[in-house]
């Protein structure tokens, strides 16, 4: 069923974009409601659209930025070179993850689309979350106003879910990247003592100011935007030299200190999908939106937000698709392994403790990546090959190796060569695999009778989407890790037969 109020903001905004100098729309696409399917607002073909077709055309000066915004220019303190007034609000921690300033995201995707700053100080995260409450607050008086106006004010990111909805996650790693508590701490450290330093800059003449409550809630909305929409740009002030280049595939990729990190009207009206048919390139004036390969009428324009799983999706932008399963994920975490070693060992404490203490507690990783040999989409944007489960982590073979030798040097008995070596390091695997697996609170069966039915819905149907990929991966990497296991024992069985080792000494 049409909604007018929703289709009267698309259209104000439809207009408002073709308005800009330079901005383009296609006569053969459209804004459409997608709500009835869990995707907001999308694009989508009214015709046939053929291979390298333009869809439109945003000119950098329609991007959202702290580039762009009169914040900038109204407070310059703020928002010099160094940006020093913001320096010391941010999470310096997050350095090597600039979505950790904001808890609940990661790294940019393909296309830049991320709200994450590719390169630059932490506090550039900061500066476009005050530059996008700025321009909320402006209300009317914001040239993004009709934009804005179409940006979500409800998200569906378990940052905004509540304890029980949460719970649903179950073991997923998820649960401990979602740092709503960790957010607060970061907006009433950086954000809000500005807004309300500089309240006569950030709210119009006679605007009722908001209450700090009400502050903290739109800088969650604001900082949340940003995760979901925003793109890392290449510098307009870059030579050629010195912007975005491409790899093998085509791909743009993002040199370290060439961005600038911004809101993109209308290319964050795409929706994405790990298969998909448009591409957004980074241009010296404008962004231009591309059709990959034939789009058919009646079919949705769609981005690519990298090689993501569904629980790294939703944590980012709130949705799952059957296509970003290939690219599922789960963790293993080292004192699990530990725990699994030593119960096979059956060592004394002081054993244990002095092979612990061999170990250099710089090197040691606190937990492991499973995931499969998912390959990347063809250049465009399909997925060519099944995703299949490969390899077990290399990095968690070498901890469980460094532990086995520090364990042979105080105990030379325990493990006499490299073959019982090798057993136990992936028996090791397998346990601890299984036990992973069993923290996981339903079965998979039980998950899978909710992901294909409809037996739950919204995030409640995410949640179990999320959880049954990550079982399923588990699942496929007990398998593994088991052929792998008998295949060693039966390698030591060979090896232990008399006649083996008579072949040996010849």
């Amino acid at each position: 069923m049409s909604d007018p109020a929703f289709d009267a903001k698309s259209a104000a905004f439809l207009r408002w974009f073709t308005a800009w100098p330079g901005a383009t729309f296609h006569p053969d696409i459209r804004i459409e409601d997608l709500r009835g399917r869990g995707a907001g607002r999308g694009i989508v073909a009214t015709a046939d659209i053929p291979e390298d077709t333009t869809l439109f055309r945003i000119p950098r000066a329609a991007v959202l930025s702290t580039r762009t915004s009169d914040l900038p220019r109204r407070l310059p303190h703020l928002f010099e070179a160094s940006t020093a007034g913001l320096e010391d609000a941010s999470d310096n921690e997050a350095d090597d993850d600039p979505h950790m300033r904001l808890p609940g995201g990661g790294g940019s995707d393909a296309n830049g689309r991320g709200g994450a700053a590719a390169a630059g100080a932490p506090d550039n995260w900061v500066a476009l979350i005050l530059v996008a409450i700025y321009e909320f607050l402006q209300g009317d008086g914001s040239r993004w106003k009709p934009y804005l106006d179409v940006l979500p004010a409800r998200f569906e990111t378990p940052m905004w879910w509540d304890g029980r909805e949460v719970a649903e996650l179950q073991a997923s790693p998820v649960v401990g990247r979602i740092g709503r508590d960790e957010a607060d701490g970061m907006f009433r450290a950086g954000v809000l003592p500005v807004v309300q330093a500089h309240a006569d800059v950030f709210y119009p003449a006679g605007a009722a100011r908001l209450a700090e409550d009400e502050l903290l809630a739109l800088a969650h909305r604001m900082g949340s935007t940003i995760m979901a929409y925003a793109f890392d740009l290449e510098s307009e002030d870059e030579d050629e030299d010195g912007g975005d280049g491409e790899d093998g595939d085509g791909w743009v990729v993002d040199r370290e200190g060439s961005t600038v990190m911004g809101l993109v009207p209308m290319a964050d009206i795409l929706n994405a999908d790990a298969e998909f048919n448009a591409h957004v390139n980074h241009g010296e004036d404008c962004l231009t939106v591309t059709a990959l390969r034939p789009i058919p009428a009646g079919a949705e324009i769609l981005n690519y937000y990298g090689p993501l799983g569904n629980g790294e999706l939703l944590r980012r932008y709130g949705y799952v698709t059957s296509h970003h399963a290939r690219y599922d994920v789960a963790e293993i975490s080292w004192e699990l392994v530990l725990s699994v070693l030593r119960d096979a060992l059956q060592l004394d404490d002081r054993v244990w403790g002095k092979a612990l203490n061999e170990l250099d507690l710089e090197e040691i990783e606190d937990a492991f990546v499973i995931e499969r040999d998912s390959g990347e989409p063809n250049s465009r944007g399909e997925l060519d090959a099944a995703a299949t489960f490969k390899e077990l982590p290399t990095d968690l073979i070498e901890q469980i190796h460094s532990l086995l030798k520090a364990i042979r040097h105080v105990s030379p008995d325990t493990i006499p060569d490299k073959a019982k070596r090798d057993e136990i390091t992936l028996s090791t695997i397998h346990r601890a695999l299984e036990l992973k697996l069993a923290q996981y609170t339903t079965s998979q069966a039980y998950d899978y009778d909710l992901v294909s039915g409809d037996k739950v819905s919204g995030r409640q149907k995410m949640a179990a989407v999320v959880r049954w990929g990550e079982k399923a991966l588990l699942q496929e990497a007990v398998d593994f890790a088991y052929g792998k296991v008998e295949k060693t024992r039966s390698s030591i069985r060979r090896d232990d037969e008399p006649g083996a080792k008579r072949q040996k000494t010849r």
